[in-house]
């Protein structure tokens, strides 16, 4: 992997509302989800997903600009230097004309640093101050917009994390629009483990259907000949079309009530859909070839 703040296109001065706003950009236009015929865009979402997961951490970013981990996170350090003890070296003159040994440090950072990988800090002395506890990954906010239809339905819809997952989703039973819901340990991973995710569900509006509560109201478009006679007409529900009953002499603005087409419940069940009969009048002419039938049947 080449360098985490090349990875993401910001420079090693970017701040941490730079690095975010770069991750952003680049996750959203190489999702798998938008590049399924894409190979090349899954590995690079996979890139900088990871050269974020180092830098938007602040303790994982310092190591990683102190030169302490490389670009996979992993420690630099096998020990002391890679020059190590150089027994024909000489770094200075000694009495008596020994040469003093060289070791050779190079570990691109301050010593007190490295001392404190190696050794650790002090609980609470002067040596290095009380160590935070390893801290859980960050909440992750998604809006998610579903058909009015689906959450009518409490069907169940797919979900693209940012950390390359898809995960299903149940719609919750008797959903409102904007409503919230806790996904734990779906969130940005952490020493401590994963953070949450939190769903906002946005219902899309649907022409066809209006909410009342848990009942749907709807309009059924019914031909004249129906309306006076009686038979059948097609009215709109969230699953699809079903065909509804017309008594005869149906006039306009009545309502066909259809049990448990409605809206899902908290507790599962129904209500239902009230649909508002709009009887179809056909053209003069053709109104009148109508009616001169129905008087000489």
């Amino acid at each position: 992997m080449a360098d985490l703040y090349s990875e993401l296109g910001v420079p090693r001065t970017a701040d941490a509302a730079a690095i975010k706003r770069a991750y952003r950009k680049l996750a959203k236009e190489l999702h798998p989800d938008r590049n399924k015929d894409n190979p090349k865009a899954a590995d690079r979402f996979k890139q900088v997903t990871a050269a974020y997961d180092i830098l938007s951490d602040p303790d994982k970013k310092g190591k990683y600009d102190r030169g302490e981990i490389d670009e996979q996170g992993n420690p630099k350090f096998a020990g002391f230097g890679g020059g190590g003890y150089r027994p024909g070296g000489h770094s200075g003159g000694r009495p008596g004309g020994r040469a003093a040994p060289d070791f050779d440090f190079d570990f691109g950072g301050d010593p007190s640093d490295l001392f404190s990988e190696l050794f650790g800090r002090a609980s609470g002395g002067r040596s290095g101050g009380f160590r935070q506890p390893p801290q859980r990954g960050a909440d992750v906010n998604y809006r998610l917009t579903v058909p009015f239809a689906d959450a009518a339905l409490a069907r169940t819809v797919r979900l693209a994390l940012r950390n390359g997952k898809t995960i299903e989703l149940a719609i919750p039973k008797g959903v409102e629009d904007n409503q919230q819901v806790r996904l734990p340990g779906q969130g940005d991973q952490g020493p401590a483990g994963a953070g949450d995710a939190h769903v906002t569900f946005l219902i899309q509006p649907d022409a066809r259907f209006a909410r009342d509560g848990f009942d749907l109201r709807t309009d059924a478009m019914v031909p004249l000949e129906t309306a006076v006679l009686g038979g059948k007409a097609r009215v709109p529900t969230p699953e699809g079309e079903v065909m509804a009953t017309i008594a005869p002499a149906t006039s306009s603005g009545k309502l066909l009530r259809l049990k448990g087409k409605g809206f899902t419940k908290k507790d599962g069940s129904r209500g239902d859909l009230l649909a508002r009969v709009l009887v179809e009048v056909p053209e003069d002419a053709g109104l009148a070839e109508f009616l001169k039938a129905r008087v000489q049947a």
